[in-house]
C-alpha cells in the first residue's frame, strides 16, 4: 500500500507505456471532444497537426489510466484538490507509442489535516524523446502514522 511517507520529493515513478488504439482514440473524441480533426483523416491531414489527432484529453486520460493502475489503485490517495498546469506540447497520433512517468515535486504534511499528506506532482507522457503532454497536480494521501 502507497502512503505519503512512500512519495518523497524527487521520486520519480515510471508508469509504463501504450500504444495509441485508433479506434479508442476515435470513440473518446466522438463522445467528448469531437473537433474535427479527432474524427477525421482528411480533417486532420488539413489542419496544423497534418494528420488525424488525438484530444489533449485523450491523452491525459491514458496517463490518469495508468496513474490509478501503478499507484492509486494500492495506495492510501484520498483524491486531489486540483492543479496549476496542463499542457500538451505535441500531437498524439494512432499508433504512436507513449511512455509515462510521474515525478514528485513536493510533499508535506498538511498543517490543518496532519495525518494527510499534500504531494505535488508533474505527471508526463513522451513519445520517444519528446514530451507529448504534462501538467502539475496535487495529490492527497494519509499517512501511516
Amino acid at each position: 500500500m502507497i502512503a505519503f511517507e512512500d512519495l518523497p520529493a524527487g521520486r520519480i515513478i515510471p508508469l509504463g507505456e501504450l500504444t495509441v488504439d485508433r479506434d479508442d482514440m476515435l470513440d473518446f473524441a466522438k463522445k467528448f471532444d469531437p473537433q474535427p480533426f479527432h474524427l477525421d483523416e482528411e480533417a486532420g491531414k488539413n489542419s496544423i497537426f497534418g494528420g488525424l489527432s488525438a484530444s489533449g484529453w485523450y491523452t491525459a486520460s491514458l496517463w490518469m489510466r495508468r496513474w490509478v493502475d501503478v499507484v492509486l489503485a494500492d495506495s492510501t490517495s484520498q483524491g486531489s484538490p486540483g492543479g496549476k498546469e496542463l499542457s500538451w506540447l505535441a500531437p498524439v497520433y494512432p499508433g504512436d507509442t507513449l511512455t509515462f512517468a510521474a515525478e514528485v515535486l513536493t510533499a508535506r504534511r498538511s498543517k490543518k489535516r496532519p495525518e494527510l499528506g499534500l504531494v505535488e506532482f508533474a505527471g508526463t507522457a513522451h513519445k520517444g524523446e519528446d514530451m507529448v503532454f504534462k501538467f502539475i497536480a496535487t495529490g492527497m494521501f494519509t499517512a501511516r502514522d
